[in-house]
């Protein structure tokens, strides 16, 4: 199924990074099918790592070579230009969609390495991409969170067929820029679950200050943390994450309050001056399409939506970290699905976090190798309706 969807993408999509990816993941995906069905006993790791290689290394490879990545990798980086010059990632008077900078002050951070790099020698500026950076965070977050779980689930095998497999691979090759948040949210709800508030709520700083997407975390953590260690952990959590937060945005606010409200809340709700390239014909963007009057439902059945999530953490906490990955997913599928603009791949987030969470609690004597290697692919097989993303 993963080589049929990749195949897809060189026929149907008009993104040259998206044809890229697919043909070289089809191809990865149909060798890595060959290994699995090998009667050797390597077949099954040997048909992780070629999955790997055909959908994730080769394409970044070329990708990162030839230059070729979705827009927002040019955002990133021009983000983080800006704020060494000065001091904030927004232009105050941009003139194309292009320039805006939709994302809070924290994903500046990914583009600081291509302004290090942008005057050096010429192969070095390769190492500038976003995409690189943005990958490292994500796995470095992954291999923590796992590290804070006591080593239990995935082991190496799963872990890389789940990074092999669409849902991580695409977005890694072309953009990359929702993976560290994604990361974050995996390493603060790993560590909300094993009682540690104050080194969750670092995490949810970091995460809250790349894109506001984030902050239904905060609720979702804090009761995982109330009802695991207490309500003065959830305090502590929520405190330094939201204190982490202020910090992090704050100087951006002081020098550019009208661009940030602009450029990071008016512009990804359809309500900027420029037409957000978001348009997938979600419920809440075919609402919108209405006019004022079907924006304004759109925005009330998120609201609705989002008590209705917030209600049911009161009522009933998540009391592990599946059932708290769960509801996150929830209330994420809820806010993509009735915000007034949006993409199908916005949804790899929520069935990421979920998959992640089942992967992670699933001790390593439950199923053999090959059972959890055709679970983590079929599990990651729903998100890939992202072909816009």
């Amino acid at each position: 199924m993963a080589a049929v969807w990749a195949a897809a993408f060189p026929v149907v999509s008009s993104l040259g990074p998206h044809r890229v990816w697919g043909a070289s993941a089809c191809v990865g995906y149909l060798c890595a099918a060959v290994a699995v069905l090998s009667r050797r006993s390597l077949g099954r790791a040997v048909s992780v790592w070629i999955a790997g290689i055909g959908a994730v290394l080769v394409p970044l490879v070329v990708l990162v070579l030839t230059g070729g990545a979705q827009s927002e990798v040019g955002v990133v980086e021009r983000a983080g230009l800006l704020t060494v010059r000065q001091g904030t990632p927004y232009l105050a008077d941009p003139q194309a969609v292009v320039e805006v900078t939709p994302y809070l002050p924290g994903m500046a951070l990914f583009g600081l390495p291509g302004a290090v790099v942008a005057d050096g020698w010429e192969p070095l500026r390769y190492l500038g991409d976003a995409r690189l950076w943005c990958a490292a965070a994500f796995l470095g977050c992954l291999w923590a969170a796992g590290h804070v779980l006591g080593g239990r689930g995935t082991g190496q095998l799963v872990g890389a067929a789940l990074i092999a497999s669409p849902v991580v691979a695409l977005p890694l090759a072309v953009s990359g820029v929702d993976l560290p948040l994604t990361g974050l949210l995996c390493l603060a709800l790993a560590l909300a679950a094993r009682h540690r508030p104050v080194a969750a709520g670092l995490a949810l700083a970091l995460a809250c200050s790349l894109k506001w997407t984030a902050w239904p975390a905060l609720a979702v953590v804090a009761a995982l943390l109330a009802h695991r260690a207490g309500l003065g952990a959830a305090v502590r959590g929520t405190g330094v994450a939201v204190a982490g937060t202020v910090l992090a945005v704050l100087p951006s606010a002081l020098l550019a309050p009208g661009p940030l409200v602009e450029q990071v809340f008016a512009f990804p709700t359809g309500r900027g001056e420029w037409e957000t390239p978001a348009a997938s014909p979600l419920p809440g963007r075919l609402l919108a399409d209405l006019g004022p009057f079907g924006w304004y439902a759109a925005m009330t059945l998120l609201a609705a939506g989002g008590v209705a999530v917030a209600v049911s953490l009161w009522v009933r906490p998540p009391a592990g970290l599946v059932p708290a990955a769960d509801r996150l997913a929830v209330g994420l599928c809820t806010a993509f699905l009735l915000a007034p603009a949006g993409r199908f791949g916005y949804l790899a987030l929520p069935v990421l976090l979920s998959v992640w969470a089942r992967l992670a609690e699933a001790p390593s004597r439950v199923a053999p190798a090959r059972s959890r290697v055709v679970a983590a692919g079929s599990a990651a097989r729903p998100v890939l309706v992202g072909g816009d993303r």
